[in-house]
C-alpha cells in the first residue's frame, strides 16, 4: 500500500498553533513551517529546523491560525429577514418573535430548496476560515420538518444539535407542555438518529422555562445526545446556572450575567459561547467578555448565524466585535474562536494546530493574526488549506 505524501507547509511570517509547547496563550511560532501528512499535523515549528517531507507549499510570508470553530448556527432554513432587520435598526425591541416567521417559510421549502442553502452558507463560513460547524434544527418544529433537517445537515457536519425546544409554534401555543411532551417523545426519537447534540432555548416568558428545559435536555440524555442551552440573552434568567448544574459543555449568549452565574461557569467548567453578532444586530447589550476571562471561565466566539438575530458567517467579523466590544484582546479573541469552541464542542482534534490535530490551516493575507481585529471587514483569509 502506498502512504499518502507528506507536505511541508513553510514561508509562514507567524504561525499560531494554541500549543502550550510553543508557549503561553496562542502559542506562536515566527519564521515557522507545519509538516502535514495524511489530514493531520505532524509537526510544527520554526522554518529552519523543519524535516524533510514529500512535497512543499510556501505560503509567501503570510500568518497562519487553526481553522476557526463555530459552536453555533443555525443553517437550515428559508426565507429572509431583513425587514425585521430594518425595523429593529428603526428602533424595534427585538424578542425572539420572528423565529416564527422563519419556521413558516422553512417547513415550506423543499429538501433541495435546504440544502442549496445550507450549502451556500458553509461555503462562505470556510471561505472566512471556519472549518468546523455546528448546525441546529429549530425552525421546523414538527416531527418531520426537525427530522429532515437534522438529516440534511448530518449529511455535512458531524456536529448537529436537536432543537425542536427553540420556542412553541403557533399550533401549540395554547398547550406548551404539550408541545415538551411533544418534543421529548415522538420528535426526539425521529431526530436522534441524526443529531450529537441536544439544545434548549431557555428563555423564561419568550421560550422555555427551567423546568422544561431540565425536563427536554434530561430527555436528550437517555437518548444519547450531550447537552448545550441557549441561556441569558434577552435578560437574567435561570438557565446559565442550569447549564452549570447539569454540566453541559455550554451555555450560548450569556448576555445578562450576576456574579452567581460568573461563579457557577468557573467552577463548573461549562464553556461561555459568546455570539457577538447577535449583539450587533439587535442594539442589544454586549455581554463583558473580560469578566468572564478573568474569572477563569473558558469562552468561545460563534456565529450564531441565522437569518433574523445574526445573519453573518463571517468569524473574522465576530473576533474584531469581541475585541472592540468585548474587551477582549485580539490573541484571546482568537482563542475564543478556535481552541475555545472546539471546547465547547467537546473537540480535541480541532481548533489548534498541535501534533494530531486535523490539518485545518488557514492563511492569511497578512503578516499576523492581529489584523483580524486590525482590519475589521477586510477579506483577509487568502486559503484554507486542509480537509474539504
Amino acid at each position: 500500500m502506498t502512504s499518502l505524501p507528506s507536505l511541508l507547509v513553510t514561508g509562514i511570517a507567524e504561525l499560531v498553533t494554541n500549543d502550550p509547547r510553543h508557549g503561553e496563550g496562542l502559542g506562536l511560532v515566527p519564521a515557522a513551517a507545519v509538516v502535514v501528512e495524511a489530514g493531520r499535523v505532524v509537526w510544527t515549528g520554526g522554518a529552519a529546523h523543519a524535516p524533510a517531507a514529500d512535497e512543499r507549499y510556501h505560503v509567501g510570508g503570510r500568518a497562519v491560525v487553526p481553522g476557526f470553530v463555530d459552536s453555533h448556527t443555525h443553517l437550515v432554513f428559508a426565507g429572509d429577514r431583513a425587514a425585521e432587520f430594518a425595523a429593529r435598526m428603526a428602533g424595534e425591541p427585538y424578542d425572539g418573535g420572528g423565529i416564527r416567521t422563519t419556521v413558516t417559510a422553512t417547513r415550506a421549502a423543499s429538501d433541495e430548496q435546504l440544502t442549496a442553502n445550507l450549502l451556500r452558507l458553509l461555503g462562505e463560513l470556510r471561505r472566512q476560515g471556519t472549518t468546523t460547524v455546528e448546525v441546529k434544527s429549530g425552525y421546523g418544529l414538527t416531527v418531520a420538518d426537525e427530522a429532515r433537517s437534522l438529516l440534511l445537515a448530518s449529511r455535512l457536519t458531524p456536529e448537529t444539535t436537536f432543537l425542536g425546544a427553540h420556542v412553541v409554534p403557533v399550533e401549540h401555543a395554547a398547550d406548551p407542555d404539550g408541545y415538551v411532551d411533544l418534543v421529548t417523545g415522538p420528535m426526539l426519537a425521529a431526530c436522534a438518529p441524526y443529531a450529537r447534540w441536544i439544545d434548549v432555548f431557555c428563555e423564561p416568558g419568550s421560550a422555555f422555562d427551567a423546568d422544561q428545559a431540565r425536563t427536554i435536555l434530561a430527555a436528550g440524555a437517555a437518548a444519547g445526545l450531550h447537552g448545550r442551552l441557549h441561556a441569558n440573552q434577552l435578560g437574567p434568567g435561570p438557565g446559565v446556572r442550569l447549564g452549570c448544574e447539569l454540566g453541559l459543555a455550554a451555555v450560548d449568549h450569556c448576555t445578562f450575567l450576576d456574579a452567581g452565574d460568573v461563579t457557577a461557569l468557573r467552577d463548573s467548567g461549562t464553556v461561555a459561547t459568546l455570539l457577538p453578532g447577535v449583539e450587533f444586530s439587535t442594539r442589544s447589550p454586549f455581554p463583558d467578555g473580560r469578566r468572564l476571562l478573568d474569572a477563569g471561565v473558558g469562552v468561545a466566539l460563534a456565529t450564531d448565524c441565522n437569518p433574523g438575530s445574526s445573519y453573518t458567517s463571517s468569524m473574522p467579523f465576530c473576533i474584531a466585535l469581541a475585541v472592540r466590544e468585548m474587551r477582549l484582546t485580539p490573541a484571546e479573541a482568537v482563542a475564543a474562536a478556535t481552541v475555545g469552541g472546539a471546547a465547547a464542542l467537546r473537540r480535541e482534534d480541532v481548533g489548534h494546530l498541535r501534533v494530531g490535530a486535523r490539518a485545518d490551516l488557514v492563511v492569511l493575507d497578512a503578516p499576523s493574526y492581529l489584523h483580524l481585529a486590525y482590519r475589521p471587514g477586510v477579506p483577509l483569509v487568502r486559503e484554507v488549506l486542509g480537509r474539504e
